[in-house]
């Protein structure tokens, strides 16, 4: 049963926003943690494709794009079901009667493709033991920051952000769910070389739509004809997917997510935090962002 399907049993229901607890150190939903053991001893099938991202980095995306392939090129295949009960959010717990992430999974027969926004040492470890091929999506700190601040302001699965200011601060210190920006992208950016996993650039996909496309479908073993890549660009564009309920979040209930408050597909730019940060903020994420990343490799672009 999905959220829709249960929504009027819920009536005149006031979502709680969840309390947080810490796996190793981690924020994540108290409910998530107490469902630890399980999630961490998820059984991944060599076939399925994770795609794992920090939250609000263009995992929907990057998602449609693999269901895209996996259809052939099929949109109306991807129309199935929503985005959420296509791909199962391995570490989500839902207020019952909504199947958790896990459930969602353990019911699909392989392949699957599945979503996660675990860092990378909370992964459970059956993926790697399986080879599992895994699409991991990185945008840059800034617009993440801002995204994911009006997120948290429109989705009560999540905790209060506050205000801009203390959420800023917040993020920097890598206290909201999941933890670091830093870590996250910095520890998967370290695993690449050593597992099947491609490590694709929000502001690459922004710029150059069908060249990353491309790059996931050759991951993912397949070669498409120009037909079926020209399909696939056309369905996920950001407008295609704004417009697409299947896509756009809006089949789950305002008092879970109130997009009155903030589109669940806001904007999908490259820049937009300069329209947030005020000068002194940016000097002390500037200094922050080079003690953190300095020296790893690994560059982002904040605007295009």
């Amino acid at each position: 049963m999905t959220f829709e399907q249960n929504a009027h049993h819920f009536g005149s229901f006031t979502m709680q926003r969840p309390q947080m607890g810490q796996i190793l150190g981690v924020p994540l939903d108290q409910n998530t943690c107490n469902t630890w053991r399980d999630i961490w001893s998820f059984q991944a099938h060599p076939k399925d494709v994770l795609v794992a991202a920090y939250p609000k980095a263009g995992i929907t995306w990057m998602q449609e794009i693999v269901d895209m392939i996996f259809q052939g090129g099929d949109s109306e295949g991807c129309r199935r079901a929503p985005t959420y009960d296509r791909h199962p959010f391995l570490e989500i717990v839902a207020p019952k009667p909504v199947p958790s992430g896990l459930q969602l999974a353990e019911a699909m027969d392989p392949p699957r493709i599945l979503k996660s926004h675990l860092p990378i040492q909370l992964l459970p470890p059956t993926f790697w033991e399986q080879d599992c091929r895994v699409i991991y999506v990185a945008r840059n700190a800034k617009d993440c920051l801002v995204s994911y601040f009006h997120f948290q302001r429109m989705n009560k699965g999540l905790p209060d952000p506050g205000s801009w200011g203390s959420y800023f601060s917040a993020f920097l210190s890598g206290d909201v769910p999941w933890g670091s920006w830093f870590d996250h992208v910095i520890d998967w950016w370290k695993a690449k070389d050593r597992h099947q996993i491609l490590y694709v650039f929000y502001e690459d996909m922004i710029k150059d739509p069908r060249r990353e496309i491309q790059k996931v479908m050759s991951f993912l073993g397949k070669d498409p004809s120009e037909e079926v890549l020209q399909k696939i660009q056309h369905h996920t564009s950001f407008q295609a997917m704004k417009e697409n309920p299947m896509a756009n979040y809006s089949t789950i209930p305002s008092f879970v997510m109130d997009q009155s408050i903030s589109p669940f597909m806001r904007k999908g730019t490259v820049g937009d935090w300069k329209n947030h940060f005020l000068v002194a903020q940016n000097e002390i994420f500037e200094v922050e962002y080079k003690r953190r990343m300095e020296g790893n490799g690994l560059a982002f672009r904040t605007q295009l």
